[in-house]
């Protein structure tokens, strides 16, 4: 399948302090986002996340190493095709959202009456289409993550980045979220998301990339690297003593409500073992 993202080797380094101290924050990272899936880019802090997804948005400049979107470096054209969600966007409260999408959609290059269709367009994929004449300031915080996520796919991005989308959302908002970016994926897009949440990140994700000190500590479809492929777990609600002695004959003929989960443990179990062996060396 075809590659939307293409990271190889790809190394950064910073000075720091007055001696202008080398301090490495990416070592030869390399790992392959395909097109059409949701991706996770994963890490504790300071592992590097923030730094490579600035070198994929043209931010920042790597030492060495290669960086292409769409099979090209990273440029305007590239630009055009790429929509982002920060960590933490701050929006002037007196706009309204839909002046604050239609701005956005206007900066990626679409004409006013244009911009205003897919502003109305994006907030309504966001559901926020009662509100779009609402100042930004009367928003609550996952109102304001729903009109940063309208303002990154105006323009209709095949690329969206989403740096901790969940970031303050409360269980409802993390729940729309989720929602949300099912409906990006569901509509051809492909989808990158930079966050702490395991939880929420094993429910969607196709594929991931675990980073720990500037370098991948796991890469690959979510399936394999947690072995769902190997093992199932079958849990059983409300079963009788004598459904145990008949379950390999059939479950069913008991009227036992079965629930069959892919087994192989959580997310959240396997990157806590990655970082504690990271750490351990």
């Amino acid at each position: 399948m075809e590659s939307v993202i293409e990271i190889s080797r790809l190394t950064k380094y910073f000075r720091s302090g007055i001696r202008g101290i080398l301090v490495r924050a990416l070592n030869e990272v390399s790992f392959a986002v395909r097109r059409g899936e949701i991706f996770g880019l994963l890490g504790p802090n300071g592992a590097g996340k923030s730094t490579a997804i600035k070198i994929m948005l043209g931010l920042l400049k790597q030492n060495s190493g290669e960086c292409r979107i769409f099979g090209e470096k990273i440029g305007e054209k590239t630009k055009s095709k790429i929509g982002y969600l920060p960590e933490a966007p701050n929006f002037y409260g007196f706009l309204t959202a839909k002046e604050l999408v239609k701005f956005y959609a206007q900066m990626s290059g679409m004409r006013s009456a244009d911009a205003e269709i897919s502003a109305e367009n994006a907030l309504s994929l966001a559901g926020l289409s009662d509100c779009q004449d609402r100042p930004l300031s009367t928003f609550s915080k996952g109102m304001l993550q729903r009109a940063g996520l309208a303002a990154a796919v105006a323009h209709d991005p095949e690329l969206v980045i989403l740096d901790e989308p969940n970031s303050g959302l409360d269980p409802i908002g993390m729940s729309d979220m989720k929602d949300l970016i099912l409906r990006l994926k569901a509509s051809g897009k492909t989808v990158l998301i930079c966050s702490h949440m395991l939880r929420e990140v094993e429910q969607i994700c196709d594929s991931v990339a675990i980073l720990y000190k500037g370098e991948v500590a796991a890469f690959g479809a979510l399936d394999e690297i947690l072995g769902r492929n190997s093992e199932a777990l079958i849990r059983v609600k409300n079963p009788t003593e004598k459904f145990f002695g008949a379950v390999e004959k059939s479950a069913a003929e008991f009227g036992a409500d079965l629930k069959v989960e892919k087994g192989g443990g959580s997310l959240a179990d396997f990157f806590n073992k990655i970082v504690f062996e990271r750490r351990g060396k």
